[in-house]
C-alpha cells in the first residue's frame, strides 16, 4: 500500500476492519487511514525490561517476573484472589477482586508468571491490582516487548490491541508523508523531520525518556506541536487574507459628530483611548473591512472608543450594530449611548428577547428604514426578520462570550450592496499575549492600557466563610454610610438551578440577618424583565444590598456600588473574578472586593486568591490564569473547540509561538502551495474560524 493508495483507501480496506468498527473509529476522529498516523498516544508503558520486586517502588508501572508460592480467596470487606509471587529479590501480592474458578486453578505453586501493573500498597506490602500476566511454560518463552507501549486515547468496545494492530498496519508507510515544513526552514529548529516524529511517537526506542514525553518536550513532540500550531496560525491568517479581498466602504473621519460628542463629555479623554479611536479610524478610511480586536480592562474606557467609531460610521452615511451577550447589558449600552448621541439628533433602537410584538415591530421599523442610526441587540440582531438599512460597523462587546463561529455571522446583514460592514471586536477580559497570537491571529489588536485619572484600585481581601458574621457586620455598615452592596453567589457543580437557589437562600438569610435593608435577587431562571427591574431598583439607589449570581459579570454599572462580597471565589477563574471585582470601584469613593472562601480551599485556590489580592492588573491576572486554568477555560467555555489540539499546548509552548509566526509569513512568502495542506492536514474538516 504506498501513500497515494492509502489516501483513497476506506477503513474497510484495512484488515479487521468492519462496518461497526469503522463507527468506532470515526468517534475517536479517525476516518481514512492515515488518520491514524496523527492519532497519537497520550501515554507510554515501559514493558521493555523486567523489574526485579526488591527494587519497586510506590507508583511504578513495571513488568514483573516471579514464582507463584500460593494462591487463596480472601474474604473481608471484599473477596478476593490473592495470590503472593517471588522472584529471589522480595515478594510481591497480585490481588484479583473479580475473578474464576478457572483463573484461581492457573495459580499453581511453582508456575512461573508474567505480570505488568501498578506498584500500591497494601496490608501485605506492595501489591498490584488486576495486574496483566500471562503464565509462562519455561523461563524463556514470550520475548519482551522491544519499543515502549503506546496508550491510545479510545472510545467503548475499541481496545488499546485493537488500535495498535491498525496503526501497524498504516506506520509502514510513513516515510512516505509529504513534509509540509521544507527542510531548509526545519532545520533552524534543530526538530526531526514529520516521519520521523510520527514514528517515534507510535514506537518509542527503548532508551527514550518517559519524563519528556510527560513533559511535552520530547523533540518529535515539538516537531508535530510546532506543525499544529502553524496550521492554526495559517488557517487564521488565510481567513484575515481572504476578508480584506472583499470590499468594504471606506469611512473617512467627517468630525462633525466625532467632535461633537467630544465637546459635550464632562472629562478628557484619555491617551490610550485617543490612540486606540485613531487606530480604529485610520482602519475604516480604508476599502478593506476593518477586523479589529479591542481590549481593555475593566473600566478603561472602551464603550466610549465604541460610540467614536459609530459615529464615524454614521457621519458617512451608514448605520453601527452593537451585539452584547446579555439583555441587561444591551438595556444598559441602550441608555448610555441614547443620552450620549440624542443630543446630536442621532436615534438608537434596541433590539432583545423580552420585547412585546408592538415594542419589537416598532424598533424593527426604526432598523429598516434608517431612522435608527445605532441599534444596540442581543443573539437578536441575528434574526431573520432584522432587515438593517445600510449597515457599515458592527461592535461585538465581550467577544469570548460567544462562540467562534458567530465572529462574523452579522456581516451577512450588511452585504445587501455587495460591501462588508467593518467589524471591531471589544473585550474586558484581557486576553494573555499567548492566546492572542494564537486565537485571534485573524484580527488586528488594540489596547486601552490606561485607566481614566483619579479611578481607585479596588481594595482585595480574603476572609473565611467562618467568619461571616464579620462579613454581615461589613455590609450593614457600607449601607448605613450611603453605599451599596453586591454579594454574588458562585456556580455550584456547574448546575444553574442549585446555584440560583444558593442565591435565594442566601438572599433569605441576609433578609434575616440584616431586617433593616432594602434586598434584592437576580439569578439566571428569572425572565429578563424581573432581573431588568430589580437592576434598574438597585441602580436608582431603592435597593441596598443585591444578591446575584455570575449574570452581573459584565457591564453592570453602579457608580455607588462599592462593596463586592464574592463567596465561594476558588469556584471561578481568575479573569471572572477580576471582572466582578470591577462593578465596584466605579465612583470616586474607595471600594472593597471580600472574598468569603470555603473550608476546603487547595493550594491552587489559596495562589489565585493571592494574586487577586496582589494586583488590579487585567493583563497580569490573565496571564496567571492562562497558567493555572489553561486556555480553553480562558477563552470560555464556548471556545473550547478552537483550542482542541491533538498535539500542542498553548501554555506549555507557548514559547514556540515566535517561530510559528515566522514559519508561517515564510510559507504564504515563499511556500504558498504547501499553507492548503498543512491546514487540510491538522484541520480536516476544512472548517475555517469565524465561518458560520
Amino acid at each position: 500500500m504506498s501513500l497515494s493508495t492509502a489516501t483513497t483507501l476506506k477503513l474497510t480496506n484495512l484488515k479487521g476492519v468492519g462496518e461497526k468498527l469503522v463507527e468506532k473509529l470515526n468517534k475517536i476522529g479517525v476516518f481514512q487511514p492515515l488518520d491514524l498516523l496523527f492519532h497519537l498516544p497520550y501515554r507510554y508503558q515501559d514493558r521493555t525490561r523486567i523489574a526485579p520486586i526488591g527494587g519497586l517502588r510506590f507508583g511504578q508501572a513495571v513488568v514483573v517476573e516471579a514464582e507463584v508460592r500460593a494462591a487463596q480467596v480472601v474474604f473481608g470487606k471484599r473477596r478476593s484472589l490473592v495470590v503472593r509471587v517471588q522472584d529471589g529479590t522480595g515478594t510481591l501480592t497480585l490481588r484479583f477482586f473479580h475473578f474464576s474458578a478457572a483463573q484461581k486453578n492457573q495459580f499453581v505453586a511453582g508456575n512461573r508468571v508474567r505480570c505488568y501493573g501498578e506498584v500500591r500498597t497494601g496490608s501485605t506490602g506492595y501489591e498490584m491490582y488486576h495486574p496483566e500476566y500471562k503464565l509462562l511454560n519455561t523461563v524463556a518463552a514470550s520475548p519482551l516487548e522491544n519499543s515502549l507501549t503506546p496508550l491510545y486515547p479510545t472510545t467503548e468496545g475499541l481496545n488499546q490491541t485493537r488500535i495498535r494492530l491498525l496503526v501497524d498496519q498504516v506506520l509502514p508507510h510513513v516515510r512516505q508523508l509529504p513534509d509540509y515544513v521544507p527542510e531548509v526552514l526545519l532545520q533552524k529548529f534543530q526538530l526531526p523531520t514529520l516521519a520521523q516524529a510520527v514514528q517515534e511517537l507510535h514506537h518509542p526506542s527503548t532508551d527514550t525518556r518517559l519524563d519528556l514525553f510527560e513533559q511535552g518536550q520530547h523533540p518529535a513532540q515539538r516537531r508535530l506541536a510546532l506543525e499544529e500550531l502553524l496550521a492554526h496560525n495559517l488557517s487564521l491568517k488565510q481567513l484575515k487574507q481572504q476578508a480584506q479581498l472583499e470590499p468594504a466602504v471606506a469611512m473617512p473621519l467627517q468630525g462633525h459628530h466625532v467632535e461633537a460628542l467630544k465637546a459635550r463629555l464632562p472629562f478628557q479623554l484619555t491617551g490610550a483611548q485617543l490612540r486606540v479611536f485613531t487606530e480604529l479610524s485610520a482602519d475604516m478610511c480604508r476599502r478593506v473591512p476593518m477586523m479589529r480586536l479591542v481590549q481593555g480592562d475593566v473600566g478603561s474606557g472602551k464603550t466610549m472608543v465604541a460610540v467614536l467609531a459609530a459615529l464615524q460610521a454614521v457621519e458617512n452615511g451608514f448605520q453601527c450594530a452593537l451585539m452584547v451577550p446579555t439583555e441587561i447589558l444591551a438595556e444598559q449600552h441602550f441608555n448610555n449611548i441614547r443620552q450620549l448621541v440624542n443630543p446630536l439628533g442621532l436615534g438608537v433602537a434596541w433590539l432583545v428577547g423580552k420585547h412585546n410584538k408592538k415594542i419589537r415591530e416598532q424598533q424593527l421599523a426604526e432598523v429598516a428604514d434608517g431612522r435608527a442610526a445605532i441599534v444596540v441587540g442581543t443573539h437578536a440582531l441575528f434574526q431573520e426578520s432584522v432587515h438593517f438599512h445600510r449597515l457599515g460597523l458592527i461592535i461585538i462587546d465581550e467577544q469570548h462570550r460567544f462562540g467562534v463561529h458567530q465572529r462574523l455571522a452579522l456581516r451577512e446583514k450588511g452585504q445587501s450592496s455587495g460591501q462588508i460592514p467593518h467589524q471591531l471586536i471589544m473585550t474586558a477580559t484581557p486576553i494573555p499575549r499567548t492566546l492572542t497570537m494564537s486565537a485571534y491571529a485573524d484580527l488586528d489588536c488594540s489596547i486601552i492600557d490606561e485607566l481614566p485619572p483619579g479611578r481607585k484600585p479596588v481594595v482585595t481581601t480574603t476572609i473565611s466563610d467562618q467568619r461571616r458574621a464579620d462579613v454581615i457586620a461589613r455590609v450593614a455598615s457600607a449601607c448605613q454610610s450611603g453605599r451599596q452592596v453586591y454579594w454574588v453567589c458562585t456556580l455550584i457543580e456547574e448546575s444553574e438551578e442549585l446555584q440560583c437557589q444558593a442565591a435565594e437562600d442566601t438572599a433569605a438569610d441576609l433578609a434575616l440577618a440584616l431586617p433593616q435593608l432594602r434586598i434584592g435577587l437576580v439569578h439566571g431562571r428569572m425572565k429578563a424583565a424581573q432581573k431588568a427591574e430589580v437592576m434598574e431598583r438597585f441602580k436608582s439607589g431603592e435597593l441596598h444590598l443585591l444578591v446575584a449570581t455570575t449574570v452581573i459579570e459584565v457591564g453592570v454599572d453602579v457608580p455607588n456600588a462599592s462593596v463586592m462580597i464574592i463567596e465561594n471565589p476558588e469556584r471561578l477563574g481568575l479573569a471572572q473574578l477580576h471582572q466582578l471585582r470591577g462593578r465596584v470601584g466605579r465612583g470616586d469613593q474607595e471600594s472593597f472586593c471580600v472574598l468569603v472562601y470555603g473550608a476546603s480551599l487547595s493550594q491552587q485556590g489559596k495562589e489565585r486568591l493571592q494574586v487577586m489580592k496582589e494586583t488590579n492588573d487585567g493583563f497580569k491576572i490573565a496571564e496567571k490564569d492562562l497558567e493555572l486554568r489553561g486556555p480553553g477555560e480562558v477563552l470560555g467555555t464556548r471556545q473550547t473547540g478552537l483550542m482542541q489540539f491533538k498535539v500542542a499546548d498553548l501554555q506549555r509552548d507557548a514559547g514556540m509561538l515566535d517561530d510559528v509566526q515566522w514559519l508561517a509569513e515564510q510559507l504564504l512568502t515563499y511556500y504558498p502551495e504547501n499553507v492548503e495542506p498543512v491546514i487540510k492536514r491538522w484541520i480536516p474538516d476544512g472548517e475555517k474560524y469565524g465561518k458560520v
